[in-house]
């Protein structure tokens, strides 16, 4: 978890003492350092990718569309689907699906298919632009419906009658065209790769885009498959062999900049076994019993920075603020912060 890089650790001290060391030694201290820096390197960087692939937006996402598809579906609102940013993605990809398969047929009116393979691109592309229309009404009852400005009591209740007939309808609409768009994709997969109908030597192009929407049809159809095997059998996997829970890591538990600037700091005093006055500490504040951080396991040293929890525990500085990005809670008693 922490930087092997930083003079809080027994790497950098070890490293140090050994390049004191008599010369009879110098094979085995420089054996030694390489054994070391041959360790830690791999297993730290593969712990830091997998806290930043733990707290990123898009394992979050995934997570979240994980317990949807497989918990309890209560509102719309709820759905991660109906955020903005996936709804921008879902426009950026009809959109290019419409301009891909018009241009196309545009370009390739002299090529002759042996299958109807136009009439399975143009009702591709009609169920592109319906789709788009069912987007436009979802992003609308979401988004656009909060700023109305109804304050009679009447009025907010047949609104809320109105929105939730407009919600089941457009349920039944996406319902329609995902049946529809199944449909479509078997008929074209049964066309496409059927040696009796084979059009590529007379229309390549039309049927180059056509093995490009199944493969992208595909993969759509296989997302929740994929999104199961990354998150019940390669998570737990990754889990297990480097010792971090990721699925801890992307529950939104860490503690703000905010929240850690307000715990009391100061430098340690190794002499007195007191410490001098911080930014947030009082002049009574004492040196903590241990001496050592139970986060890096190295001692305390003179004039180095430490903090303190509201439990009384002390560590490092950098320790601990970067125990609390992660989940906001004490090391030692699991006391979570104030929030």
């Amino acid at each position: 978890m922490l930087n092997p890089n930083e003079p809080m650790c027994n790497s950098a001290g070890s490293a140090v003492s050994f390049s004191s060391t008599s010369p009879g030694d110098d094979r085995t201290a420089v054996s030694v350092i390489r054994t070391r820096s041959s360790r830690a390197p791999p297993s730290s960087f593969l712990m830091r990718m997998a806290m930043r692939i733990s707290r990123a937006r898009w394992f979050i996402f995934l997570r979240r569309v994980f317990h949807y598809q497989n918990g309890s579906r209560s509102d719309l609102g709820s759905n991660p689907f109906n955020s903005s940013t996936w709804m921008m993605l879902e426009f950026i990809a009809l959109v290019v699906q419409i301009s891909i398969t018009t241009m196309t047929l545009a370009v390739s009116k002299k090529e002759r298919p042996v299958w109807p393979m136009r009439i399975w691109i143009v009702g591709y592309d009609i169920g592109c632009v319906l789709n788009l229309l069912v987007l436009f009404g979802r992003y609308r009852l979401l988004y656009l419906s909060q700023g109305d400005g109804f304050n009679l009591s009447d009025m907010e209740q047949q609104r809320s009658t109105e929105e939730s007939r407009t919600t089941h309808l457009m349920n039944r609409c996406r319902t329609s065209l995902e049946l529809f768009f199944a449909i479509w994709f078997v008929m074209g997969n049964v066309w496409v790769f059927d040696s009796r109908f084979s059009s590529f030597p007379g229309a390549p192009k039309l049927h180059v885009l056509c093995i490009s929407l199944l493969a992208w049809n595909a993969i759509s159809y296989s997302f929740p498959f994929l999104l199961f095997v990354l998150l019940c059998c390669c998570v737990p996997l990754m889990s297990s062999l480097l010792g971090y829970n990721m699925n801890m890591g992307s529950i939104d538990k860490a503690a703000s900049d905010d929240q850690i600037s307000q715990l009391p700091s100061w430098r340690y005093k190794e002499v007195n076994t007191k410490v001098e006055l911080g930014n947030d500490c009082d002049s009574g504040c004492l040196a903590n019993e241990d001496p050592d951080c139970c986060i890096c396991l190295a001692k305390y040293k003179d004039t180095e920075e430490v903090r303190q929890l509201p439990c009384s525990h002390m560590f490092h500085l950098k320790c601990v603020d970067q125990w609390l990005r992660i989940i906001s809670c004490c090391p030692l008693c699991k006391q979570e912060l104030q929030r």
